[in-house]
């Protein structure tokens, strides 16, 4: 064993070794805050207790979340959420948050996740954002670590046959968001419907901090893949699960060397971030301590890409830059932007953002030259980084609603609606007119 095959072994081989240190930071935390120790509540005890939990909460592994979204308010009232898998599938289940008794026809939404490392529960604030005026569909990825071997490989091309398909089932009249790494896909799935003639293109395609032009703007992730190549990148980062997991053999890109990338990027951050949630911990400020807790607990739980659908990705949109070239292909289907003619595009970036460059995103409204000027739309959020763009309060006030408003007015149940009661106050209007001549 060699190289990166050696990478996954070890990184469970370190985490089997951090237990016991972790059992003890636990015992210590536990001890140190018990009503029967005569030092608890001291200012020693509170500070060893918040390095402790610290510690544990760093080197501790998380599974995939929770949605934990029980409830959504609409029209002054809290509704009920329920969770339902529409479809099922070999990496990806069609998830459906379903209003309870909510009759309004709000427009439908398929909110596509990235599938980059982290679990789609990452987009639980978007879904929140999004869930009082539309009826919400998301794509939830599974870990690929927990995929066994002998089913299907999965790639980009997968990845587009996965969008195409959940808009068929969905039908004519649907909006598609796509956060980050899934622009492209969703892209590509809408430009190829519109070359076919598609009845279910989307009727709208919200694209937010999408990689469509790495060229413009480059970020150090861009350059990254940029400067290794392709077989630099399959000898170094991909390697194959071991067991016991049920995906033992199968060769992944792992999502604890994803999770190094993110935090080694804004590892300064990060390390002031731990600072005051121990900060916090010593304080007694539960309510901000809780806030950090479940920031990095979603954070910090990853999840495992299939090899293939990684590298291809890299190639395809990093290196060659084959979608803004009209060089991309999806199956045999050549995936033309230009195809686009009914789908109405809106286009969010990050004034900050270090991942997806500004103006990379941007470039989908060039590249989509035969839709009209007022089927297009741009917003720059001011202040915001890369999750900020999609998640947190700025993206609740300034951006949800210039998403609402984009989809409520390509939404083509809501025209029918307006010109139909434009047509009837015509009618009414014609008949007194009628009346009054008589």
């Amino acid at each position: 064993m060699k190289g990166a095959a050696m990478l996954y072994h070890l990184h469970e081989m370190q985490h089997l070794a951090m237990m016991p240190a972790r059992f003890v930071a636990d015992m210590m935390r536990h001890g140190l805050r018990s009503p029967f120790n005569p030092i608890a509540g001291t200012s020693f005890a509170r500070q060893i207790g918040s390095a402790a939990e610290v510690f544990s909460s760093m080197t501790q592994r998380y599974g995939k979340p929770a949605w934990n979204i029980d409830s959504v308010e609409i029209d002054g009232k809290a509704r009920p959420v329920t969770e339902e898998v529409m479809i099922r599938r070999s990496y990806c289940h069609l998830l459906h948050f379903r209003r309870e008794g909510v009759k309004r026809d709000d427009p439908k939404l398929l909110i596509v996740a990235p599938l980059s490392g982290h679990f789609a529960t990452l987009l639980r604030g978007t879904v929140e954002g999004l869930l009082p005026n539309h009826d919400v569909y998301i794509t939830d990825w599974l870990d690929c670590r927990q995929v066994p071997v002998n089913m299907d490989r999965f790639n980009l091309n997968d990845y587009i046959d996965y969008v195409i398909d959940f808009l068929h089932f969905l039908g004519p009249n649907t909006h598609v968001l796509a956060v980050c790494q899934p622009s492209v896909p969703v892209l590509a799935a809408a430009s190829v419907m519109s070359g076919w003639g598609d009845l279910c293109a989307p009727a709208s395609m919200t694209l937010i901090g999408g990689p469509i032009d790495t060229r413009v703007n480059p970020t150090a992730v861009n350059k990254l893949a940029k400067e290794q190549t392709i077989e630099w990148f399959e000898q170094n980062v991909i390697t194959e699960v071991p067991p016991p997991y049920a995906g033992a053999g199968r060769k992944v890109y792992p999502g604890f060397i994803q999770l190094t990338n993110f935090i080694s990027m804004n590892f300064d951050r990060h390390m002031e971030s731990m600072g005051e949630l121990f900060d916090h911990l010593v304080r007694g400020d539960e309510e901000e301590a809780d806030k950090r807790r479940s920031f990095y607990e979603e954070y910090l739980a990853v999840m495992d890409l299939p090899a293939e659908f990684y590298l291809q990705t890299v190639k395809t949109v990093f290196q060659d830059h084959a979608l803004p070239k009209n060089e991309m292909v999806a199956r045999w289907h050549p995936v033309l932007p230009e195809k686009i003619n009914r789908t109405a595009i809106l286009c969010v970036e990050g004034e900050l953002d270090d991942i997806s460059g500004v103006g990379q995103t941007k470039a989908t409204l060039k590249l989509a030259k035969g839709l009209s000027p007022d089927m297009k739309q741009y917003h720059l959020q001011k202040g915001v980084g890369h999750y900020g763009v999609f998640n947190g309060g700025r993206f609740r006030r300034e951006v949800v609603p210039v998403i609402a408003s984009f989809i409520r007015a390509h939404d083509l149940e809501t025209r029918a609606r307006k010109n139909g009661q434009r047509n009837g106050a015509h009618r009414n209007g014609m008949a007194r007119n009628g009346k009054r001549a008589a």
